[in-house]
């Protein structure tokens, strides 16, 4: 069996084991860093987590598109013909749909060329990064958990002391934004909060309406907000 794995490539030109593994490893570390240099870089309002996942996977799969042509000409024609199949046939609004899409065809094509190892190997390092990706919920750049807005009747200057009070329930918050009309106006405050327990925001809105100065209160988990 294990003579089988090593030596499964039966392709003209079979590629090496660890060569295999040493490469699309390096092209899953790869993508690694870009996605990273481009989460904490990015600007702009069209940020989108799936995209940064298939920053990930795509290297992978672009090398896998390497070994299975391994300088065959009619394989390239091959794959230019299904890729284009793809793109003018079938509508992929998910740019990790694509990604799925392509890794797919890669490896069926490894299998239709014989190159049975690299379809092995292929699916399993494309399917240990899909499930790290999932599982750690990469690319997602949500530092809060809930969005409270209220109203403080009191002036602004006393408002150090609500402040105060959120930190027995969050373990940061930021003060997103605040609208007023003058000091000794009602002011509209929207804050960001991490909280300790999740599962305590009841008790969280509860104390908060009772608070002194404090009116109109709503909250909004950032769950519930739509990602691009």
């Amino acid at each position: 069996m294990q003579d089988w794995l090593y030596f499964g490539d039966t392709a003209p030109l079979p590629t090496d084991l660890s060569t295999l593994l040493m490469a699309l490893l390096l092209a899953f570390l790869c993508g690694q860093v870009m996605a990273w240099v481009y989460m904490y870089t990015h600007t702009g309002l069209s940020y989108s987590r799936t995209f940064v996942s298939s920053l990930i996977i795509i290297p992978i799969t672009v090398a896998l598109v390497m070994m299975v042509l391994d300088n065959n000409l009619v394989t390239a024609f091959s794959l230019l013909a299904v890729f284009a199949i793809v793109r003018f046939r079938n509508i992929l609004r998910d740019t990790l749909d694509t990604v799925y899409i392509l890794s797919l065809i890669v490896i069926g094509m490894s299998c239709g060329t014989q190159k049975f190892t690299t379809a092995i190997m292929g699916t399993g390092i494309v399917t240990v990064a899909l499930t790290y990706i999932w599982y750690t919920n990469f690319g997602s750049r949500q530092r809060y958990d809930l969005i409270l807005n209220l109203n403080w009747n009191q002036p602004l200057t006393q408002v150090k002391a609500f402040e105060q009070f959120l930190k027995r329930h969050a373990l940061n918050f930021k003060l997103a934004s605040q609208s007023s009309g003058g000091e000794l106006e009602t002011a509209h405050l929207s804050y960001r909060l991490r909280l300790r327990d999740p599962d305590r925001v009841g008790e969280l809105l509860d104390e908060a309406k009772k608070f002194e100065g404090v009116s109109q209160v709503s909250s909004l988990r950032a769950e519930d907000e739509s990602e691009i």
